[in-house]
């Protein structure tokens, strides 16, 4: 190896990682929400290890696009806002907004929440979990439309 190709190799995994945002860099359980195909994929430590189907807002609603990390976690919360409806392994993430698990999984892959981001419950946990054993401060959720 040349003197050269070290460091062209150095100044390229040096551009590799400028071109990520901080916050992204440093994560290692990443969700990224696409709005448009209505999926989740989740990658943890840079490798994919889940695609998941979605429901976000539906007509009227929006689901904001965005990049944050998740700030509480509840196994089972109940909307306040929504008449008490059940949200399971709820990762909230920016202000009421939340990944969790639904009752009506027949919608997935289409728009139907409030703003939400719903899975269906098993794999609400799955991602919980993973949120709990990585913590919230390696976790990025990424929603892009």
């Amino acid at each position: 190896m040349t003197v050269r190709s070290t460091i062209l190799g150095a100044f390229l995994a040096a551009a590799a990682t400028i071109c990520l945002p901080a916050a992204t860099q440093a994560a290692a359980l990443i969700a990224s929400i696409d709005v448009a195909t209505q999926t989740m994929t989740v990658k943890k430590h840079g490798k994919v290890i889940y695609t998941w189907k979605v429901s976000t807002a539906r007509s009227g609603y929006i689901t904001p696009a965005g990049e944050w990390r998740p700030y509480r976690m509840h196994r089972m919360w109940h909307s306040r806002k929504y008449e008490m409806a059940p949200m399971p392994f709820a990762v909230f993430y920016h202000g009421g907004y939340a990944v969790h698990g639904t009752t009506a999984e027949s919608r997935l892959g289409t728009p139907a929440s409030h703003g939400c981001v719903r899975l269906a419950t098993v794999n609400a946990e799955t991602f919980y979990s993973l949120v709990k054993e990585l913590g919230p401060g390696n976790t990025r959720i990424i929603v892009t439309k």
